[in-house]
């Protein structure tokens, strides 16, 4: 499988002290951090998805559980009106992050905050980068969120970028959350407590595109 590039310091910082202990016959020392090294390469993976292709989906951006799925609440939204879907990941999930809609980019923001349990109400406060996309004249946000673990995210696109759905665009290191800001009309199909599979787990449906 396939392991992202973000890995491999981690990999090799436990790696290499694991081979040096071993080379000196410190079993016992060596394999604490021979497991710390299959950990890690275990959370940088980044499997292949098969991302679906009927016009109209909104797939999900990361592995993970459906914390929240409805109306958006305006004190941690953007600004208008949207509906909202919320993924946490625990430091077992695939973490690579995906576009949950294709279309352009037209701003990413970065924001500096807390490292609060991403699970809780209070972690709207937290480290963010936020990925604005053009879809079609409409607008989708999604967020890559920090929690008490994540603490520091991985962000691969730029503004004026042309995005598949499914793309990979980052990673976010160590437990987070996915934030996805959608038009009023979208159907959501999805609930809280759902599992997702990033790039491959359809989270709703866009009418306007539906029409088309």
């Amino acid at each position: 499988m396939k392991i992202d590039r973000a890995g491999f310091p981690f990999i090799a910082a436990a790696v290499v002290p694991a081979l040096l202990l071993a080379s000196l016959r410190r079993y016992a020392l060596a394999a604490p951090f021979a497991a710390l090294g299959g950990f890690m390469a275990f959370f940088f993976r980044d499997p292949e998805r098969q991302v679906p292709q009927a016009s109209g989906l909104v797939v999900a951006p990361a592995d993970g559980r459906v914390m929240y799925a409805g109306p958006s609440d305006s004190r941690w939204s953007p600004p208008g009106a949207w509906k909202q879907i919320t993924i946490f990941l625990s430091p077992l999930d695939v973490h690579m992050n995906r576009t949950p809609v294709d279309g352009q980019v037209t701003r990413v923001e970065y924001r500096a905050g807390k490292f609060l349990p991403a699970y809780k109400e209070a972690a709207n406060d937290n480290e963010l980068n936020e990925v604005w996309l053009d879809h079609g004249g409409r607008t989708i946000v999604f967020r890559q969120v920090v929690g008490i673990l994540a603490r520091r995210i991985v962000c691969r696109v730029k503004e004026g970028q042309v995005l598949e759905r499914g793309e990979r665009i980052g990673l976010m290191k160590f437990g987070s959350r996915m934030d996805v800001f959608l038009p009023t009309d979208a159907t959501l199909v999805v609930s809280a407590g759902d599992r997702a599979v990033g790039g491959e787990t359809v989270l709703a449906m866009l009418e306007n595109d539906r029409a088309r």
